[in-house]
């Protein structure tokens, strides 16, 4: 780590997992900063997907009891902390800190109320490097909502977009407006996707192509465009309350097979994404950087560029971008974490103040 007045470098191993629960991502790069700009050189990247038992375990999740919700913290940072251990060793990597954004499992801001799975001081202990996590938390006891974090990278590392749209389990946006760093959540995306795939025994629909195959249910997507959420104003953010709550109702009182519903599914997210980069554009061409698992949705992809115009150019990236990118803002947030800096923006999340969020733990 080089650090002085002007000039800054960290090496860090970030991790992600998101609501999608498609695995972990781990990112190792080196972070430089020099009179207040930024850039990144990602060394190593991993995926570890989630074995069956993991994925049951994570998605159970919310229906635990509190006991049994602190042991699954503990297991699952130990766990994390033991797979970064195993990265380090099959790279022969030199770091200074790991950045975990955790693991989601109760996202209730306007209650003030969130929790990321996956103890910072186990995976700490685990790994044996010091440790940053709980990004959220402070945002929200500033009556923030605690989501979404990534725009911070999104304004230091890749502001030559006009959009930065990420395709998780849920879609969220960033932007520019008036000086300001703007993000939201925008609604559902990969959460429902992966629901209706795994009911025809996959994991995840292959480049679009089951939806592809469908045609649309039009009485369910005029159901799901008119669901309250899509009316609120930004700030705000979502998870999988809203989900089993608003959606899963809806799709699982429609008739119809899982390509017709996959295929109506892909035409409402691409609805409610195309309205908001179309509400928010300010250039006569506006360019946007997609990465997330949706990413890798072709038909998503091509639904959603019809959607929203020659005028919005969508554009994917190298595949290790589209996986990693979340874990490498996470590791750019650690990295301003340890030097004081903010990293959690008010004008994203509607917080009294941006905050320097992140708890530090050093391995024992």
């Amino acid at each position: 780590m080089k650090n002085n007045s002007s000039t800054s470098s960290y090496t860090f191993i970030g991790l992600m997992s998101g609501t999608s629960l498609d695995g972990l991502d781990l990112v190792c790069c080196t972070i430089e900063q020099q009179n207040d700009v930024y850039s990144y050189t990602i060394i190593a990247s991993k995926e570890v997907p989630y074995t069956p038992e993991w994925k049951k375990k994570l998605s159970t999740a919310p229906g635990l009891s509190a006991i049994e919700l602190l042991h699954l913290h503990n297991e699952y940072g130990t766990w994390l902390g033991e797979q970064t251990k195993l990265f380090i060793h099959e790279k022969d990597l030199k770091i200074d800190a790991v950045s975990s954004h955790g693991h989601t499992v109760h996202h209730l801001p306007d209650s003030g109320l969130t929790f990321q799975l996956g103890s910072g001081q186990h995976i700490a202990n685990a790994c044996q490097h010091r440790v940053i996590c709980d990004f959220r938390t402070l945002d929200v006891a500033l009556c923030g909502q605690g989501a979404p974090l990534v725009p911070i990278g999104d304004e230091l590392l890749f502001s030559t977009y006009n959009f930065c749209l990420n395709l998780g389990g849920i879609a969220n946006v960033s932007f520019k407006q008036n000086e300001k760093r703007i993000a939201y959540d925008i609604g559902i995306a990969n959460m429902l996707l992966n629901y209706l795939s795994e009911k025809q025994g996959e994991a995840y629909d292959q480049a679009g192509e089951s939806a592809k195959s469908g045609q649309i249910n039009q009485t369910l997507l005029e159901q799901l465009n008119k669901i309250e959420y899509y009316k609120k104003n930004f700030p705000k953010s979502t998870g999988y309350e809203w989900f089993a709550a608003e959606i899963i109702p809806l799709i699982e009182q429609t008739k119809d097979s899982i390509p017709n519903l996959l295929h109506t599914s892909v035409h409402h997210i691409a609805d409610q994404i195309a309205a908001e980069l179309l509400r928010h554009q300010t250039k006569k061409t506006s360019t946007v950087l997609v990465t997330g698992g949706g990413a890798f949705n072709t038909f998503l992809i091509d639904t959603l560029q019809k959607k929203a115009g020659h005028d919005i150019r969508l554009k994917v990236p190298n595949n290790e971008l589209i996986t990693c990118k979340e874990a490498l803002v996470f590791a750019l947030m650690g990295m301003r974490r340890l030097e004081g800096k903010v990293n959690c923006l008010r004008s994203v999340t509607g917080a009294k103040r941006d905050s320097c969020s992140g708890v530090i733990y050093q391995p024992a």
